[in-house]
C-alpha cells in the first residue's frame, strides 16, 4: 500500500512545485486564462488528450464497461467523430482568438445569448469537476486499500484541483498536461497486455462474462438498447464538438496551423486511450467474476492496476488515472471561472475592470466554483445517496450538448443563423434538459423506465418511456434554432465578418 500511496503523493508534490514556478510567469488575463497564446504543438497536444480523457474515462468508462462490456465503446465513440468534425473549424476558431465560448455567441447572437450560454456551461462544468473530485476520492481509496475513506479522499482531490488552478490558469493546466498526458498514454498501452493475461487471455472473458457483453448493443441498456446506447454516442459528440475547454485550448496555440495540426494527432491520442481503458475495464470485470472478488464497477480500472500488473506498471497506471482527474477537474474549472469572469462579470458588471485585478478576482471564483462542485459531491455522501459517476457525466454532457453545441456550431459554419434562433436554441435546449433529467422524474416518476443491471440497480439510469432525454431535448434545440432563424431576418455581412471575412460574409 505504502509504495503506491507515496509514489503518487510525491507526484502529486512535484506537480504543487512545478505549479509555483509556472505561477511566476501569471501576468496578465491573457496568461491566465489562455496562456499568453504561446503553447507549442506538443503542449497542445497533450492537454487536449488530458483535458478530455478524466474520470469519465477511468471511472464511468469502467463502470459502464462493467454492466455493457464491449458496448461501452459508444460513449467515446462519439468523442472520435466529433474530434474529426472540430478539425475542419479549429484554425477558423484559433483566428478568432478570443477567451470563451461567450465571444463566439454574443458576435453571431448577442449579449443574451452569451449570458444564457455561461449559465448553462457553469451548470455543465461544474457537474463535471464534482465527478473528477469522486474520482480522487476512489483512487486514494483503493490505492490504500480503504484506509483513507472516499469522503476523506474526494477532499483531498479537491483541495488539489482548486489549488493548482488557483496558483497558475492555463498556464499551469497545459504544462502539468504535458507529462500527464505522457503517462496516461504509456500507461494504458503497457497495462493491457498483462491484464489479458491475468484475466485468462483474449479468448477467456467470453466464458465468464455475460453474453451481452459482447453485443453491439448490451440488453442492460434497457427497453431499446440501440436507442441508449447511441444516446451516449450522441451525448459526447454533441459535447465534443462545442465544449469550451478545448476551444480554450485553440485560442491558446502560437498559430491557426498548430490548432489544427494538434487536433489531427489528438485524435489518434484519443482513440487509442478510450479504447484500450474499456479494454482493460472489460478484462478486469473478468478477472473479478471469476475470481469473485467483487470489486466496485467503478473502480475496476484502478483495482486492475493493483492486483493484475507488475508494480511498476501498476504504479504508472495509477499514476494515470490520478493525472486523468487532475487535469480534467483543473481544465473544467478554469474554463467555468473564465465564464464567469468573461461573460458575465466582465461583459455585464463591469465592462472597463482593470486586467490585473481580473486575474486575482477570477482565482477567487475559482474557488467557489471549485466548492460548489465539491458540495454536489459532497451532500449526497452525507446523505448516504447512491452516486453514479456515469449518470452525473451523461447530465453534464446532455445539458453542454443540447444547450449550447448547436448554437455555437450553426455560428462558425451556418451563415443563416440569427440572433433570435440563436438564442431560442439555447434557452430551450436547457429547459428542456432540465425537464427530461431532473423534472420529469419527479413528477410522473410511473413513465420512467430502466434495465436492470448485473446488481439488480437501475445502472444507466430510468427514461420517460425508455427514451433518452438527449433525443427530445436536442430535437427541441436543433428545431428551435432552425426554425427561428428562418422565421427572422437574415444577419447582416457586418456580423458574420468577425467569422467568415470579408469575402464569405458578403456571398
Amino acid at each position: 500500500m505504502s509504495w503506491y500511496l507515496w509514489v503518487i503523493l510525491g507526484y502529486l508534490l512535484v506537480l504543487t512545485g512545478f505549479n509555483f514556478y509556472r505561477s511566476r510567469q501569471i501576468k496578465t488575463q491573457d496568461d491566465f486564462m489562455v496562456a499568453g497564446r504561446k503553447l507549442s504543438l506538443t503542449t497542445m497536444v497533450f492537454t487536449l488528450v488530458c483535458s478530455w480523457i478524466g474520470s469519465g474515462t477511468f471511472i464511468a468508462g469502467a463502470e459502464y464497461a462493467y454492466y455493457a462490456g464491449w458496448s461501452a465503446l459508444w460513449q467515446p465513440a462519439g468523442a472520435f467523430l466529433g474530434i474529426a468534425i472540430i478539425y475542419f473549424v479549429a484554425a477558423k476558431i484559433r483566428t478568432f482568438g478570443q477567451y470563451t465560448v461567450g465571444d463566439i455567441l454574443e458576435v453571431r447572437y448577442g449579449k443574451f445569448a452569451r449570458l444564457f450560454g455561461a449559465i448553462a456551461i457553469i451548470v455543465a462544468f461544474t457537474t463535471i469537476v464534482s465527478y473528477q473530485f469522486r474520482a480522487g476520492g476512489y483512487i486514494l481509496n483503493v490505492v490504500t486499500d480503504g484506509r483513507v475513506s472516499l469522503e476523506v479522499g474526494q477532499t483531498i482531490a479537491a483541495a488539489f484541483v482548486i489549488l493548482f488552478v488557483a496558483i497558475g490558469g492555463m498556464v499551469a493546466v497545459a504544462h502539468t498536461d504535458l507529462p500527464n498526458g505522457i503517462i496516461i498514454v504509456l500507461a494504458c498501452c503497457l497495462a493491457v497486455p498483462f491484464v489479458v493475461l491475468a484475466a485468462g487471455g483474449w479468448s477467456h472473458a467470453a466464458q465468464v462474462l455475460p453474453p451481452g457483453n459482447f453485443e453491439v448493443f448490451s440488453p442492460d441498456f434497457g427497453k431499446y438498447p440501440a436507442l441508449k446506447g447511441f444516446s451516449y454516442f450522441l451525448s459526447t459528440l454533441l459535447l465534443l464538438m462545442g465544449v469550451q475547454s478545448m476551444y480554450q485550448k485553440f485560442y491558446a496555440a502560437r498559430s491557426p496551423k498548430e490548432a489544427r495540426r494538434a487536433v489531427a494527432i489528438w485524435i489518434v491520442g484519443t482513440i487509442v486511450v478510450e479504447t484500450l481503458v474499456i479494454a482493460i475495464a472489460v478484462y478486469a470485470a473478468a478477472y473479478n467474476a471469476e475470481h469473485q472478488t467483487h470489486w466496485d464497477p467503478r473502480s475496476l480500472v484502478l483495482n486492475a492496476a493493483r492486483h493484475m500488473v507488475p508494480t511498476p506498471v501498476g504504479v504508472l497506471l495509477l499514476g494515470a488515472a490520478c493525472a486523468v482527474v487532475l487535469s480534467t477537474g483543473m481544465n473544467y474549472l478554469l474554463s467555468s471561472s473564465s465564464n464567469v469572469m468573461r461573460d458575465i462579470y466582465q461583459r455585464m458588471v463591469r465592462p472597463d475592470a482593470d486586467p490585473t485585478k481580473m486575474v486575482a478576482l477570477q482565482k477567487v471564483f475559482v474557488v467557489v466554483l471549485g466548492l460548489c462542485a465539491f458540495s454536489m459531491i459532497f451532500i449526497p455522501t452525507v446523505l448516504k445517496l447512491q452516486i453514479s459517476v456515469l449518470q452525473y457525466a451523461y447530465f453534464a454532457y446532455t445539458m453542454y450538448g443540447v444547450a449550447v453545441t448547436p448554437a455555437l456550431f450553426a455560428a462558425l459554419t451556418w451563415k443563416r443563423a440569427t440572433r433570435q434562433g440563436g438564442l431560442a436554441s439555447i434557452v430551450s435546449g436547457a429547459a428542456a434538459t432540465v425537464f427530461f433529467e431532473l423534472l420529469l422524474p419527479r413528477i410522473a416518476p410511473s413513465i420512467m423506465q430502466a434495465a436492470q443491471g448485473k446488481s439488480g440497480a437501475q445502472v444507466f439510469g430510468a427514461d420517460p418511456w425508455g427514451i433518452p432525454s438527449i433525443y427530445p431535448a436536442a430535437l427541441i434545440s436543433i428545431g428551435t434554432l432552425v426554425i427561428v432563424s428562418l422565421l427572422t431576418r437574415p444577419p447582416d455581412p457586418e456580423q458574420l465578418r468577425p467569422l467568415f471575412g470579408d469575402q464569405q460574409a458578403k456571398s
